[in-house]
């Protein structure tokens, strides 16, 4: 990537997958600081090699975007085991269950593996275990069909299934209607009974045709309206006169000598 290339000349793919040609390494180079891109070696092994000018960051991301989807898709695609148990005397309930348990695989689109396990002499009557597979397989035949007929490995006997996609869409597809119908009726109990009045026809009667009045504008003059001339008011100011006060006179106190009092007491 960028200076890592060595070989010159190379065979130019530019940021808008077109192709550019055969040229220089430092034509390639230059081609790429004009678009702020990186220049990436994408086949190094072909004469001359080929270069692409990307964002390599952002291809990177890409790349690691598809990784995790590939991983999702093989893990969403992994084979389950189911074990019908670990004696051929196994109750008819319990397979039904295991059956069941099966068909959710097979519709999520996963492979199952049905296993018998057989005990002690019950490897004499290998022929009642494929029959019990055999008859798993009947009861699963509506969303699977066999990818790998019954295999014996030591103890035990399985078969694998795998899921027919036509069946199960077609499956999908009805549930997907049932449900439809089944909200629709819901949605219809759920509403109100409206009575509809009766159709009565109306009268036809005919438009009325209305001349419309020709009112002739009224011409208004003008009231000529003369100001009023105001006189201002002449108020003449309030002469106070002023309060004279009188002064008040106050006569002095004559006081006696006290010798002349004590003669006039002897």
């Amino acid at each position: 990537m960028n200076r890592e290339i060595r070989i010159s000349p190379v065979r130019l793919v530019d940021e808008d997958n077109n192709q550019v040609g055969v040229v220089e390494l430092q034509e390639a180079y230059r081609l790429a600081e004009e678009a702020e891109l990186d220049l990436v070696e994408v086949a190094p092994h072909s004469r001359p090699p080929v270069c692409r000018i990307m964002d390599y960051g952002k291809h990177r991301y890409e790349e690691s975007k598809k990784e995790q989807r590939a991983r999702a898709k093989t893990k969403a695609a992994e084979m389950k085991e189911v074990r019908l148990g670990r004696t051929i005397k196994v109750d008819p309930h319990d397979i039904a269950i295991r059956v069941k348990r099966a068909h959710k695989f097979l519709m999520a689109g996963h492979k199952v593996q049905i296993t018998q396990q057989f005990r002690g002499r019950e490897m004499m009557h290998r022929h009642l275990g494929r029959e019990i597979l055999q008859r798993v397989v009947e009861q699963l035949a509506d969303v699977s069909k066999v990818e790998i007929p019954p295999r014996q490995v030591g103890n035990r006997m399985h078969i694998i299934l795998m899921p027919d996609r036509d069946k199960i869409r077609a499956i999908q597809k009805e549930e997907a209607k049932q449900a439809q119908a089944e909200g629709r009726e819901a949605a219809e109990a759920l509403k109100p009974d409206v009575i509809e009045p009766d159709a009565v026809e109306p009268d036809a009667v005919e438009p009325e045709v209305v001349e419309p009045e020709v009112v002739e504008p009224e011409v208004v003059e003008p009231e000529v309206v003369e100001p009023e001339v105001v006189e201002p008011e002449v108020v003449e100011p309030e002469v106070v006169e002023p309060e004279v006060v009188e002064p008040e006179v106050v006569e002095p106190e004559v006081v006696e000598p006290q010798a002349e009092a004590e003669t006039r007491e002897a």
